[in-house]
């Protein structure tokens, strides 16, 4: 018995637009930092942000795995980097030696306040010519690929 072959319309579906899209903005953030002299990497911006919203308590590994949506691991390997950097700082438990809790250092600050400009550029150049309505219409469709995927892991 001979299988009938299964047809997919790729270049029209919006998996090669999110594709395309995400290493533009990955390039384009890249060469924003570099132009504000910053040696960061898109995952220790986002570090720096979550870092910063939290800034004061900070937060423990474990709390920033899950809001930068990594796992453990490479997490601190991307602490260890930013450390050398003196970005942050970690800070052993006394309680339980297993946790550090994790703060920005005054050299984050800095260094967080330079890319935010560089975020700023960023997002004006992304958003040029895209109305509030436009804008708000692709976030709720971004949502609904993001909740579908999460719905479709869950399966399998």
């Amino acid at each position: 018995m001979q299988s009938k072959e299964v047809y997919i319309d790729f270049d029209n579906s919006i998996i090669p637009w999110l594709g395309k899209t995400s290493k533009f903005v990955d390039h384009y953030l890249h060469l924003r930092l570099v132009h504000h002299g910053l040696d960061l990497s898109k995952e220790q911006v986002v570090v720096l942000k979550k870092l910063h919203d939290h800034e004061g308590e900070g937060l423990n590994q474990n709390e920033l795995a899950f809001l930068t949506n990594r796992d453990k691991s490479s997490l601190a390997r991307l602490l260890s980097k930013m450390e050398k950097k003196k970005c942050i700082k970690r800070i052993q438990q006394f309680e339980d030696k297993r946790i550090n809790h994790v703060i920005l250092t005054d050299e984050g600050k800095r260094v967080y306040k330079k890319a935010k400009r560089a975020l700023k550029e960023l997002i004006e150049a992304m958003e040029m010519g895209i109305s509030e309505e436009e804008k708000k219409h692709l976030i709720k469709i971004l949502k609904k690929v993001q909740f579908n995927y999460k719905q479709e892991s869950q399966v399998q």
